[in-house]
């Protein structure tokens, strides 16, 4: 297939078989879903009643004082005693095979070119670390929320994008699912699809 430039008026090939290929909702779905699950840390953890300090000895004798029988002062009903179903840490990452992930990485790639997100052109950088001149360069393309992706680490563009909300940088290497569908355009270069194509094929 061939894909405009928007910096020339000259077009490029790319591989049907990456970026034009049927939208695998299910497959999309559960690829981020995987991923978003991944990113949590599972890290949460509180005591049981073994675990909290101290409710060594009975409080009180078990009759004659009129108050309710108690073990100790530690029980998951008295206050600071240990919880009764204490949450322990835990791992959420989900199983990837390597196959669905690069078949809903196609999936999205060519679902972007449908829908007009996905932008090429041949280079795209900046002379120097300034975020003004990234906003100038993006508001000629009449870009907002834009993920850029570049062939390789670019410090100057990274640094000029860091402080723009809505922009997001990254290289081949570290594109995901996540971003590719949370922005509204995403803007790319001919190497840097090259590479992905080459990477997903």
């Amino acid at each position: 297939m061939k894909l405009k430039l928007q910096d020339k008026k000259s077009s490029v090939e790319l591989s049907d078989a990456t970026f034009a290929v049927e939208f695998k909702e299910a497959l999309v779905h559960q690829i981020i879903t995987a991923y978003l699950a991944g990113g949590r840390q599972g890290t949460k953890a509180q005591k049981n009643r073994a675990q909290v300090r101290g409710g060594g000895t009975k409080p009180w004798r078990q009759k004659g004082t009129g108050r309710a029988r108690a073990g100790t002062i530690r029980s998951p009903i008295w206050v600071g005693g240990g919880r009764t179903f204490a949450a322990r840490p835990r791992d959420f990452s989900q199983k990837v095979n390597r196959k669905m992930y690069r078949g809903a990485m196609r999936s999205m790639l060519s679902e972007l070119i449908r829908q007009d997100r996905l932008l090429l052109m041949e280079h795209f950088s900046v002379s120097a670390p300034k975020t003004k001149e990234l906003v100038t360069k993006l508001e000629k393309l009449k870009l907002d929320s834009t993920l850029i992706v570049v062939e390789g680490f670019d410090r100057d563009l990274l640094l000029a994008a860091r402080n723009l909300p809505h922009v997001e940088v990254q290289d081949v290497q570290s594109v995901d699912p996540v971003n590719l569908i949370g922005h509204e355009k995403v803007l790319m270069t001919v190497a840097a699809a090259k590479l992905l194509e080459e990477k997903l094929g």
